[in-house]
């Protein structure tokens, strides 16, 4: 890959440990999105959050942590891979308002309004009847455009989804999705909802898990780059980027808590098939973090020219997380406040 490209996986929830981060590094990331909270309360966020400090102790060679957006330039001139905390749910402010700035100054820089159920904030994409956002969720937009938390809805109902892009006075971006036109998962995002990214000026970022793509484990590179050619078109290519979703080396427990959280007995299946009731099989060309150089070549393969590909492999995060992470009012913990 082009060395001069900043690169990132916009969705990661691994099992994480050294091997991990090398092969973070060996695939050339300066930054990846990691997933500190599903259904955890604000209690359990704290400790997720601990577990994380305690990695950056225990890994300084290898990874350090991402703040501000300028933290991921300073990682990758140190060679480290940056790590952005992100909640793909809204569990971790549970219902008070108040802990949105708090969580921002912890450093949680992205978070979901929803996990497939009905929150809080709206409604999730499993729910039969869809809502779109509460009172709670309109007022927590408003303050997660003040306090520089980007707004995600990934695992969003499509009137959610519309109707955050339009109460937010910030992008919005669904960091791991494909478009429904591929494949028509529950999680895929419509044209409608794309489009509406696209004219908010957000961002979309591409998911490699199997169960949301053309085919499923047997999707191949070059249907996988067809997708992102035509969304391409429709979107524009400064509204594109990479958000894997990669649960590597995970057990089925941890499935089970991200389906499950506390509110069910049974075995969520999601897209209403006890076929997803277990992890895919991985793609033959996306097994880990080490796969993000070939999708690369297979991109400029593709059609797509040195500097479109680096903006889809991670130069569009930059753009997009420098234009909306940034608190108003509020000044934010910083690597040096933390040292």
């Amino acid at each position: 890959m082009n060395p001069a490209w900043t690169v990132i996986d916009g969705l990661q929830y691994s099992a994480w440990s050294r091997e991990v981060f090398e092969q973070m590094r060996a695939g050339g990331l300066n930054a990846v999105h990691v997933t500190v909270a599903y259904h955890e309360t604000t209690r359990d966020t704290l400790t997720r959050l601990g577990e994380w400090n305690a990695r950056f102790e225990t890994f300084p060679d290898l990874i350090t942590p991402v703040f501000e957006p300028a933290d991921i330039h300073r990682a990758k001139k140190e060679g480290k891979v940056g790590i952005i905390f992100g909640a793909q749910n809204c569990s971790p402010i549970e219902d008070e308002i108040r802990l949105v700035e708090i969580m921002r100054r912890m450093g949680l820089m992205i978070m979901q309004l929803t996990y497939n159920n009905q929150s809080l904030l709206g409604c999730g994409c499993y729910e039969a009847e869809d809502s779109g956002l509460t009172r709670y969720g309109k007022q927590v937009v408003r303050e997660m455009n003040r306090v520089g938390m980007v707004i995600d809805m990934s695992h969003s109902a499509e009137r959610s989804t519309l109707e955050a892009i339009e109460h937010s006075q910030q992008p919005v971006i669904i960091s791991h999705a494909n478009p429904s036109h591929f494949h028509p998962a529950l999680r895929n995002k419509s044209n409608t909802v794309i489009d509406a990214i696209a004219d908010n000026q957000g961002l979309l970022g591409f998911s490699l898990y199997p169960f949301h793509l053309k085919n499923g484990p047997q999707c191949s590179l070059e249907d996988f780059c067809d997708m992102v050619a035509w969304t391409a078109d429709r979107m524009g290519i400064d509204r594109i980027g990479l958000g894997s979703d990669l649960c590597q080396n995970q057990p089925q427990s941890v499935l089970e808590w991200m389906r499950n959280g506390r509110w069910s007995k049974a075995m969520d299946y999601g897209e209403g098939s006890s076929a997803n009731a277990g992890w895919p099989d991985a793609l033959t060309w996306f097994k880990d973090s080490r796969d993000f150089p070939g999708i690369a070549a297979a991109l400029q393969a593709k059609g797509f020219n040195d500097e479109e590909t680096g903006k889809i492999m991670g130069g569009n995060w930059v753009g997009l997380l420098t234009r909306v992470a940034k608190p108003q009012g509020i000044k934010s913990l910083s690597v040096e406040d933390a040292a």
